[in-house]
């Protein structure tokens, strides 16, 4: 499944109902040189390059049903629709 947030296209996603935590990968997973953390409390995952490999969306589901969407800020904000991540959050 991909999902597409502003420019970065994730083709790995994974979902921990407990944790509500959405953790989005560009390629396979792997670990990141360094994070930082988004205005929202997200977390943008990078290379040794600066390229961002990942996204964990924190609380997904409490953002989606209390505003219908999620705002990501990386660095402009991305608002992401409860449909384009319904699918892997159902999962």
């Amino acid at each position: 499944m991909k999902i597409t947030i502003g420019s970065l296209e994730f083709d790995h996603a994974t979902y921990d109902s407990t944790g509500d935590v959405l953790y989005l990968h560009v390629g396979e997973p792997r670990a990141a040189a360094d994070a930082d953390e988004t205005p929202e409390g997200h977390l943008l995952r990078r290379d040794d390059q600066g390229a961002v490999i990942g996204l964990t969306i924190i609380s997904p589901k409490h953002f989606l049903q209390r505003d219908g969407e999620i705002i990501v800020t990386m660095p402009e904000a991305q608002h992401v629709s409860a449909s384009e991540l319904e699918p892997v959050l159902v999962a």
